[in-house]
């Protein structure tokens, strides 16, 4: 009986070693080919992505002038005049990525008096590594205009 069982076994364990030699497997030559296609794909397809990466960071630009906008024109509507600070329009700028924050560009107030306001913002990175920085600027219209584009 114990000689039966040991029979069994073996010819179980010899089944399951043919199953899986005829396993279909990659080598490394195979691995490294196929890693390096990947690569050269990468290569090709990054500069045609930059712009898309560009607009994607512009969009924060545009929210955090309307925003501005928006509190320059509550401000004006309490007071009968623009401002140049931030703090009196109650508007707080994020941290910038070189300050440790998250945000792409660095916002200020160029000019305000009673009639109009010119707020900027410009990117703390170049983007496309042309040595551009992206600057977009709002008014008193309300529309935010690309000044310089990266």
């Amino acid at each position: 009986m114990h000689i039966l069982m040991k029979t069994r076994t073996t010819n179980t364990l010899l089944r399951l070693m043919k199953i899986l030699r005829k396993l279909p497997g990659y080598n490394l030559q195979e691995v490294l080919i196929v890693l390096a296609i990947i690569g050269i794909l990468l290569l090709i397809a990054l500069p045609n992505l930059m712009p898309l990466i560009a607009k994607t960071k512009s969009t924060e630009a545009k929210q955090h002038l309307n925003a501005i906008y928006n509190a320059q024109t509550m401000y004006r509507y309490m007071y009968s005049r623009y401002s140049v600070d931030f703090d009196e329009i109650d508007y707080e700028a994020p941290k910038t990525t070189l300050e440790g924050g998250r945000a792409y560009y660095r916002y200020e107030i160029i000019k305000a008096d009673n009639n109009s306001f010119l707020a900027r913002a410009t990117a703390v990175d170049d983007f496309d590594g042309d040595g551009i920085f992206n600057v977009w600027e709002i008014d008193e219209n309300g529309a935010p205009i690309q000044k310089i584009k990266d």
